[in-house]
């Protein structure tokens, strides 16, 4: 696992909850709020507080200065399905700033090695594709390592196992099932979320690295995955749709075999449900 700089803490301000410090105790705890919501993604007060044995206040005065610092926003959680009574949740993720606030080091250096590689083949193209032979040789190698853990899995789970085998490599990741778009008795399919991305950095300049790790999840899960979302264009977790295994797909929206989407984006092949769902 990689290591992570202290969060920084916030200036005072008028009416602010948080002092601009409170000792060392005061600031791991901070660090654990911030760090739970770039595990597990937006998250309200209440699971907050759940998940980290914390009252409510205590949780809401850390978020108070998370915000007032610049490194979380809040917004409305979405809801699926019917909507109940009163106003919507209000749940709390991670700005651009805050997760600049967690060290991710050497990512210069990658960024000019990446560059160096694909200016030493003449740029274009050509520097384009030797990009992507690095990036596929890269995850290539990161897959190896995750096959034996699959195989051990059965087709139902292995999903989760290569969510926990990316947990281990600091990617903090999860699976949600999404039911069939096609009929409530279908098999269902899976969305695997990853809540951090130690490259996201290095995927905003060369979406290639992006591209590349669809590819393995494809390999490693046997079937045709698609990204709908990732961290490097913007969006708050990468997510990726894993059919069920034994879903048909239909001839005339089947991607390619090979064939990759954009990064960030989506295609009109992907489920209704699992765009629905897309956290």
């Amino acid at each position: 696992m990689r290591e992570y700089a202290q969060l920084p803490e916030a200036e005072s301000a008028p009416g602010s909850a948080l002092p601009a410090a409170e000792g060392d105790g005061h600031q791991a705890t901070r660090d654990r709020v911030a760090r739970s919501i770039l595990d597990h993604g937006p998250s309200s007060a209440a699971d907050l507080a759940t998940r980290l044995g914390l009252t409510a206040a205590a949780v809401r005065r850390h978020l108070d200065g998370l915000a007032a610092a610049g490194l979380v926003d809040a917004r409305e959680q979405r809801v699926y399905g019917s909507r109940g009574r009163g106003r919507p949740a209000k749940v709390f993720a991670l700005t651009e700033s805050g997760r600049d606030a967690f060290y991710q080091a050497y990512d210069q250096l990658a960024a000019d090695a990446l560059r160096w590689i694909s200016e030493a083949v003449g740029g274009g193209k050509a520097g384009e594709e030797a990009v992507t032979a690095f990036a596929r040789a890269r995850f290539g190698r990161q897959g190896d390592r995750y096959r034996d853990a699959l195989e051990r899995s059965g087709a139902e789970s292995r999903t989760e196992a290569l969510a926990q085998a990316l947990s281990a490599d600091g990617y903090a990741a999860t699976v949600r099932r999404v039911p069939s778009g096609a009929s409530p008795a279908a098999p269902a399919g899976a969305q695997l979320c990853q809540h951090h991305c130690p490259v996201a950095h290095i995927a905003e300049q060369f979406p290639q690295l992006c591209e590349a790790e669809t590819e393995v999840f494809s390999q490693l899960l046997g079937t045709h995955v698609q990204r709908l979302a990732t961290i490097a264009h913007g969006d708050g977790v990468c997510t990726t749709y894993v059919p069920a295994p034994g879903a048909a797909s239909s001839a005339g929206t089947r991607p390619l075999p090979g064939a990759v989407p954009t990064a960030g984006t989506s295609t009109p092949s992907e489920p209704a449900s699992a765009r629905r769902n897309l956290a």
